[in-house]
């Protein structure tokens, strides 16, 4: 079934990634309500017969899951809305805010469960049992696995995070069911009815755990986090895939939601070559990120002196210098002014994003490795931090 129905969406689509991404959002989404609301109807006619919190709350947790799966619904449709004036990205970061929609309902089902159990610790209830209940609720589990196996289908494909958190709540609600069957075997063997709200206690902190790390996937794009290392891979392996760019720096990458990234980069040239021909090959590179990785890139064309010995030597002298002070430490856009007493370098030197590493600490330091080599060199530094991790 799972892979029928992304099959046969993916096959409508074919290349147009957004309307496909879009449509299996929504399939998923009215999956999960229709899905929910039915589980819900069944638990909450077994807890009320049962006299049992965990089964009751349970059932309302499916119906708050099936409210989900509507936010999840609206923030697929609307981060899909076209460009305009006053959103010229587009709204695709709309899918991020409703995934922290989702988180909230996990936080509530989390909180509201140990309000439950806590009450049921201190006043507990006999709870009735039928093996028929084990039935309805092993049917349960049942359903919510496959329901989290056709999520995290559906986000391979899509990479959609407001997916992913829901394929999150159908996992933390086999739990919660798991540990209300344990509570009930261990309620009617052994008369100890306060295993109910224990159990559910137990739950509640695991259900709020997952919520805290849902969170955090989701608020990374929404700050503005760096980008993936694979990604940053593939950028820097298509631009100095060409003989005649030498060298890339500040790479930054925008996230606007998902297919709709922005980057820009610079890339190192020789200074003495033809510029005309430079920027056709450049032109090229951004058509070619563009279409095998779907973003907008600029490109900064940095021309750099590479056939002059005398400035090599001193690159190859700083390269030696400056690593062996930090390895985690580079520079880029190096160049010498020549005086009559003096030579100055000049160039940007990127540093780890570390509160240890005082600005002022590393220049003094640096200036002395590179006095006591030449008491002729002068630093002209600016410090910088990457945009991408290192």
């Amino acid at each position: 079934m799972t892979k029928f129905i992304i099959s046969r969406i993916s096959e409508k689509y074919g290349n147009d990634t957004l309307k496909k991404r879009e449509s299996l959002g929504s399939a998923s989404s009215i999956t999960g309500i229709i899905c929910n609301i039915l589980l819900s109807l069944a638990k909450f006619t077994v807890g009320t017969i049962a006299a049992s919190v965990s089964i009751t709350a349970d059932a309302l947790n499916n119906l708050s899951d099936a409210v989900t799966s509507i936010v999840t619904l609206t923030g697929t449709k609307l981060s899909n809305k076209p460009v305009d004036k006053e959103h010229p990205f587009g709204h695709g970061r709309i899918e991020y805010i409703s995934g922290l929609a989702v988180s909230f309902f996990i936080f509530l089902m989390g909180f509201e469960l140990a309000k439950s159990s806590v009450q049921k610790i201190i006043n507990p209830e006999e709870i009735s049992f039928s093996v028929i209940y084990i039935v309805i609720l092993a049917g349960a589990i049942c359903t919510k696995l496959w329901m989290a196996y056709f999520y995290n289908q559906v986000y391979k494909v899509t990479d959609n995070l407001s997916i992913k958190a829901v394929r999150q709540d159908s996992l933390n609600d086999c739990i919660a069911t798991g540990a209300t069957i344990v509570a009930l075997l261990i309620s009617h063997f052994t008369g100890f009815n306060r295993a109910d709200g224990i159990i559910g206690l137990i739950v509640s902190i695991v259900i709020f755990y997952q919520g805290i790390e849902t969170v955090k996937e989701l608020i990374g794009p929404l700050l503005g986090q760096a980008p993936s290392k694979e990604l940053v891979e593939s950028i820097k392996n298509i631009v100095l895939s060409k003989n005649e760019i030498v060298g890339i720096h500040d790479l930054i990458v925008h996230d606007y939601g998902p297919g709709r990234i922005i980057a820009s980069v610079h890339a190192e040239v020789p200074a003495n070559c033809d510029i005309v021909e430079i920027h056709e090959i450049i032109d090229s590179v951004e058509k070619e990120i563009a279409s095998k990785l779907k973003i907008a890139i600029c490109i900064h064309m940095d021309p750099i002196v590479i056939d002059d010995e005398h400035i090599n030597n001193l690159k190859s002298q700083a390269s030696r210098i400056i690593k062996g002070y930090n390895e985690k430490f580079s520079f880029h856009d190096f160049r010498v002014v020549n005086g009559k007493e003096n030579i100055n370098l000049v160039f940007d030197l990127v540093i780890p994003h570390d509160k240890s590493l005082k600005n002022s600490t590393i220049i003094n330091d640096l200036e002395r490795l590179f006095k006591a080599e030449d008491e002729r060199l002068n630093l002209v530094l600016t410090i910088e931090h990457s945009y991408v991790e290192e």
